[in-house]
């Protein structure tokens, strides 16, 4: 029995809502807090993860409700794809845009979601909730790289 690497014979545009949703791979990289230079244009990543994001799981606890509650969330099926260069490398959706496979250790290849983990893609080991930050002005405080 083949297996559907649909990722491979289709763009983002047509994929299916549950093809789409199947492409996270879990490493909760794109709910760090960024940080955007004004002067530069440059993005730096922080260790700062949303409210809703569970740090064991790398999962949002209130997926389908977070733009309401958090109105600065996006939802990537609605942005333009050539704005997703704030992605981490790593990410799925910016593979396939930029027309580059997806990583041996990404769930849909590995057939396993701890391979993120394994893999040492997760944020789990070093990212800490905005509900522990004491002041969200200072995100500079928690900057880790600059994104490429």
């Amino acid at each position: 029995m083949a297996i559907n690497n649909f990722w491979e014979t289709k763009t983002l545009e047509e994929m299916s809502r549950e093809e789409w949703e199947s492409l996270c791979d879990g490493c909760g990289q794109c709910c760090l807090h960024k940080l955007e230079d004004d002067d530069t244009r440059e993005i730096y990543i922080t260790r700062v993860a949303c409210k809703l994001l569970d740090l064991k799981t790398c999962r949002c606890q209130k997926y389908t409700e977070r733009t309401e509650i958090v109105p600065d969330c996006l939802e990537l099926h609605h942005v333009d794809f050539f704005q997703y260069k704030w992605l981490p490398k790593t990410c799925a959706y910016r593979l396939l845009h930029e027309g580059k496979p997806l990583f041996p250790w990404h769930p849909l290849i590995s057939n396993t979601k701890n391979s993120v983990k394994k893999a040492g893609v997760s944020i789990t080991r070093f990212a800490i909730s905005e509900t522990e930050v004491e002041n969200l002005d200072d995100l500079e405080d928690y900057i880790l790289a600059l994104q490429h």
